[in-house]
């Protein structure tokens, strides 16, 4: 029993001594691991250099490039359908656009009029400033639109107040290029100076909203064409016929004016051919046309009112 107790206590007692000669720098790793705060992180500085002249150059005009695509894009749809370089494979503009470039008709448009407007800008800020041009027309301190809803606000103004809107709205941006929300409130302020009631145009198209007018009882939903601007109502053109709506009744579809032009011809085309002999489904039919919320009609439907319009000329 003595001599087992002897051992134990002998063993336990170089286990301890063990303890005590360990290195120095083990004992630091354990130190280390058990609070990670101490420890040292080395990280190596790497230095990046300037950009050259050339690059600053290239850079500048990589932005300029990006920031012009839309612009570059809207003229380019002007010129092919200006010039009607799709007939080669296509009957239309539209089914031109929607094959080649998966774009909308309204798409298109939008492109296309942001384009002009952006010419607008520049002719209307060139023509104060006396710096010289780079290779794309513009100076190097105008400050351009760099996508197409930064200009959609504009084409509510005419061409001319277009570039004071612009500046106006960048000047609101702090000298960067403002959002379509501040261009569309300096639009709307603007409109707002000319203190003009009715700002409805001869030719837009907008939605009647009946709400309790019974006199617009079964029109609600309807789209017509404003013939007649007065100072607190308009006469609008519909299919079946010609109703003054005030303006609290009246909805913009905020159509471009080749948008209202379409749908002008749209129309005229449903009156020529809607008539109270007509079977009830070919009458649903074209009131379903009457209040569309595009600006064109699909395939079916143009197929459709073909085949009707052959039958009445019949």
């Amino acid at each position: 029993m003595d001599k087992s107790t002897r051992k134990s206590k002998k063993s336990t007692s170089a286990a301890s001594d063990d303890s005590k000669t360990l290195p120095n720098s083990v004992n630091e790793d354990i130190s280390l691991q058990e609070n990670p705060a101490l420890a040292t992180i080395n990280v190596t500085a790497v230095e990046v250099p300037e950009l050259t002249e050339q690059e600053i150059s290239d850079r500048l005009h990589l932005e300029r490039k990006v920031e012009r695509a839309f612009f570059e894009a809207g003229k380019a749809l002007m010129e092919l359908r200006d010039r009607r370089l799709y007939r080669s494979t296509h009957k239309t503009f539209e089914e031109y656009c929607r094959d080649r470039f998966s774009y909308t008709y309204r798409h298109v448009n939008y492109l296309i009029a942001g384009s002009v407007i952006v010419d607008n800008i520049k002719m209307g800020t060139n023509s104060s400033q006396n710096e010289s041009q780079d290779e794309m027309g513009t100076n190097s301190s105008q400050i351009l639109p760099t996508s197409e809803v930064q200009v959609r606000p504009l084409a509510k103004l005419e061409p001319q107040q277009q570039p004071e809107a612009w500046q106006q709205a960048v000047e609101k941006a702090e000298g960067k290029v403002p959002s379509g929300r501040i261009v569309k409130d300096v639009v709307q302020q603007i409109m707002e100076r000319t203190k003009v009631p009715n700002t409805y145009q001869i030719g837009e198209v907008c939605q009647i909203l009946a709400k309790d007018n019974p006199e617009l009882r079964g029109k609600g939903g309807c789209w017509g064409i404003v013939s007649h601007v007065g100072e607190f109502s308009c006469t609008v053109k519909t299919w079946n016929g010609e109703y003054t709506v005030g303006l609290q009744h009246l909805k913009s579809y905020d159509y471009l004016s080749a948008e209202c032009e379409q749908m002008q011809v749209i129309c005229d085309r449903i009156s020529r051919v809607y008539s109270g002999a007509l079977e009830e489904s070919v009458q649903k039919f074209l009131e379903m046309l009457g209040k569309l919320k595009r600006a064109y009609l699909t395939a079916l439907e143009e197929k459709v009112l073909n085949l009707l319009e052959s039958e009445a000329s019949g």
